[in-house]
């Protein structure tokens, strides 16, 4: 008598996309078991955590589709190696992602060495994605979804224990599979925002573990002070919204955008305008290359580049350094933001990427 295949183990988020990968994964005739990944611990002062209502809805859908569920908390893990380096880049003024970085330190890392140990024979999730045959990092299917952005820190011994069943599909069909199984979640809408902030402000929420440092919010164009800010965390390149600034020659030119952070002077640089001059660069100098086959293809070569996620497509040069990368775009591009990740495509197949650390 054989062996049984060892089972798929599922990461259940309680959304819509992992219960479908799960479901899919059953159909084949594959064992699959559901594991939730609980990696936030902290309670809103109302006593309510977001992970409690995901953590029910994937039981739901688990149920629903007949597969076994579990738990397992990496709270302290994506505290150290998530949360704790995203304070630092905050502190720093920059903006970091952490969705990037829990996809390398938690979901396939942690989490990849907790179901093989467990005796899985790999791990899925419910990402917008594909793998080829080589082990190579294809976008998803569907352009809307794609989130091969946002796994560009893999490696391809990584990628061969994972699967991605809803990444060849649609958004809308994977909701009409899971509307056609009756699964609760058919309807649930997508989770937006920061990963660890849920539904609560920004603002609000860092406070608890920065301290706020206001300052003047100045004008570029002339030095004139036209506002105060209340900390140059709270703030990215680019950003409209929130800078509380009025008057002046807001009539004139426009609405105000950050274009500049000085963490010296403790300063908030704004122009007037969405086409402001000083939002705009063709380079950047980038750190922390990471790459899927381990190497870049070449010391200087020439590909497509997101510099921030949903972003079409942008020709661009990359020029390999002994302590970086320069990324040069054939185009000038908006808002290049230190702690954001620019993340290189040769056609489908996603080469790597880098975070952004100057736009030249």
């Amino acid at each position: 008598m054989s062996n049984p295949s060892p089972p798929i183990i599922v990461g259940i988020s309680g959304g819509v996309d992992s219960a479908v990968a799960a479901l899919l994964l059953r159909r084949e005739g594959i064992p699959v078991a559901g594991v939730f990944m609980k990696n936030w611990d902290e309670r809103d002062p109302d006593g309510h955590c977001a992970s409690d209502q995901d953590w029910a809805d994937a039981r739901a859908a688990c149920d629903c589709i007949g597969i076994p569920y579990y738990s397992a908390n990496f709270a302290r893990q994506y505290w150290d190696n998530v949360f704790a380096l995203c304070l630092d880049e905050f502190r720093k003024g920059r903006t970091p992602n952490p969705d990037v970085l829990c996809n390398r330190e938690i979901k396939f890392k942690v989490f990849l060495e907790y179901a093989l140990k467990a005796g899985g024979g790999g791990l899925a999730t419910g990402h917008f994605c594909r793998t080829n045959e080589r082990g190579e990092l294809l976008r998803g299917l569907d352009p809307l979804k794609d989130q091969s952005y946002f796994l560009y820190m893999l490696k391809r011994e990584q990628l061969r224990f994972a699967r991605f069943p809803v990444g060849g599909m649609t958004k809308s069909q994977v909701r009409s599979i899971a509307r056609e199984a009756g699964l609760p979640v058919a309807d649930k809408r997508d989770s937006t925002g920061v990963c660890f902030i849920g539904e609560r402000r920004f603002k609000e929420f860092l406070q608890n573990y920065l301290p706020a440092r206001p300052g003047s919010i100045r004008d570029r164009s002339t030095g004139e002070t036209v506002g105060r800010h209340d900390g140059l965390m709270y703030y990215t390149l680019g950003q409209r919204r929130g800078l509380g600034v009025g008057g002046g020659k807001s009539d004139r030119a426009g609405r105000w955008f950050v274009v500049g952070k000085d963490l010296e002077d403790n300063t908030l640089w704004v122009s007037q305008g969405a086409d402001a001059p000083e939002l705009y660069s063709r380079a950047a100098l980038c750190v922390d290359p990471a790459w899927i086959d381990g190497t870049p293809p070449a010391n200087e070569f020439r590909c497509t580049a997101k510099f921030r996620y949903r972003q079409d497509d942008q020709p661009a040069r990359v020029i390999v350094e002994p302590d970086g990368l320069t990324v040069e775009a054939d185009k000038e591009q908006r808002a290049l933001t230190p702690g954001q990740s620019v993340v290189f495509y040769d056609g489908e197949t996603c080469l790597g990427g880098a975070i952004i650390d100057k736009a030249l």
